[in-house]
């Protein structure tokens, strides 16, 4: 990603500033329910950030319900509480 969303020098943490652009994309419905992420590796190389930046990305993106990852399989985008009750 060329033009990427990360600013090292904000506040904020980075690896919540890579969660909070994938949170954004998924709100904007660019990822939706079931959609495959990226491994870590390629996240870090679209990102600009270090693999263990990556990786507490995803367990941030897990922590608030919004992936699921499937040892051997990826991480995907979770079905949010309300499509998944009415299933």
């Amino acid at each position: 990603m060329a033009d990427t969303p990360v600013n090292p020098e904000a506040a904020e943490y980075v690896y919540r500033q890579v969660a909070d652009h994938i949170a954004a994309e998924i709100a904007a419905g660019d990822l939706r329910p079931g959609a495959r992420l990226p491994g870590e590796r390629a996240l870090a190389e679209q990102y600009g950030v270090a693999i263990g930046t990556a990786r507490r990305a995803v367990q941030e993106l897990r922590d608030r319900g919004l992936a699921v990852t499937l040892p051997a399989k990826g991480t995907f985008i979770a079905t949010p509480p309300s499509e998944a009750e009415s299933e």
